[in-house]
């Protein structure tokens, strides 16, 4: 018997008026028929329009601290199961952290990023964020994300009395596949990290990575999750296969899907931001624009170990989209 086709755009309007979807729905949302997708995102743009207008908002990031993990994820080219030949580095100094913020700002970002490999922030790496995020702030106008690894209750406290804004810690995938994923700390251990974080005052940023092996359930899994969690922000990266970790090789993404994803975030958390963020180049390829209707937000440059699209080609598709970047803050999102 066909299956009953999906009414899109009577969804978003479910949606918009306040209506939850149940995890059964959202799993279809992911199985919809190729030949559905633009009604799909049609419906998915309705709400990214009535929370975030025509905008998209822009993220820089900097690898702070690259490779020297004693964590054994294996999607990550820094972790220490990694044979990855990528540059390794204890922590920036205070000139380059300086440098990359300016980057951030000459490229209309709203938000730079800092990231550092570990499983856990030392003391010297929790002191030099504390101090140099003042002096960041002090200089540029930018909000600043601090992703950090696992973070105590008096560590998110020092870094939200610092002046950082959010924190990034992805949930990665459901709470049922992560052992598939990492041995070296749990599922747990991550939700502690997050709730620290909101109990510090600071917002959550925390999103996953598609195409690890996961299922589809898995992926709507982790969607209800960032849901029930109420993060501020939603970085989806569909695996970059990086040559030498555990995941080399594996490839069970194209376009369709990560459209499909896409759309299904947003009707799953309609007014958080969401971002395409690592491997959107290489498994949306020529599909790129049409993921920022149902998206608002992508990282301009590189990411942590692998190369992005020239910004002038970030600028070019948001124009021809006839989206506009924009640095304020949402006054939608609730």
């Amino acid at each position: 018997m066909e299956a009953t086709k999906i009414d899109f755009n009577g969804l978003a309007d479910r949606v918009l008026a306040g209506e939850s979807l149940e995890p059964s729905l959202a799993l279809e949302l992911l199985e919809t028929p190729d030949d559905q997708i633009l009604e799909l995102l049609a419906g998915a743009h309705r709400i990214r329009r009535h929370y975030f207008g025509n905008t998209v908002q822009l993220y820089f990031l900097m690898n702070a601290k690259s490779g020297l993990c004693p964590e054994d994820c294996n999607y990550c080219s820094q972790s220490k199961v990694s044979d990855a030949e990528i540059p390794k580095y204890n922590l920036l100094s205070r000139d380059k952290l300086l440098e990359g913020a300016k980057i951030a700002v000459e490229r209309d970002s709203k938000t730079y990023c800092i990231v550092i490999s570990a499983r856990g922030p030392n003391e010297r790496e929790i002191a030099a964020v504390e101090t140099i995020v003042p002096e960041i702030k002090e200089k540029y106008d930018l909000k600043i994300c601090a992703c950090l690894g696992l973070l105590s209750d008096d560590q998110a406290g020092r870094l939200k009395a610092a002046g950082v804004d959010r924190v990034n810690h992805n949930l990665n995938t459901s709470d049922s596949f992560y052992a598939k994923i990492c041995t070296t700390h749990t599922y747990q251990d991550r939700i502690d990290t997050l709730e620290a974080v909101r109990n510090a005052g600071m917002e959550l940023c925390s999103g996953g990575i598609i195409g690890m092996g996961e299922k589809l359930d898995d992926i709507v899994r982790m969607a209800f999750s960032l849901r029930d969690l109420e993060v501020q922000s939603i970085p989806l990266n569909f695996l970059n296969a990086i040559e030498g970790t555990p995941l080399e090789g594996q490839q069970e993404l194209n376009p369709r899907l990560c459209l499909k994803t896409l759309a299904m975030f947003r009707y799953v958390n309609p007014a958080r931001e969401i971002r395409i963020a690592g491997g959107r180049e290489i498994h949306l390829r020529s599909l790129q624009p049409l993921g920022l209707y149902a998206a608002n937000s992508i990282f301009v440059g590189d990411y942590l170990t692998t190369k992005g699209q020239p910004p002038k080609e970030d600028y070019e598709m948001i124009t021809d989209l006839g989206f506009e970047v924009t640095r304020h803050e949402e006054t939608t999102c609730n």
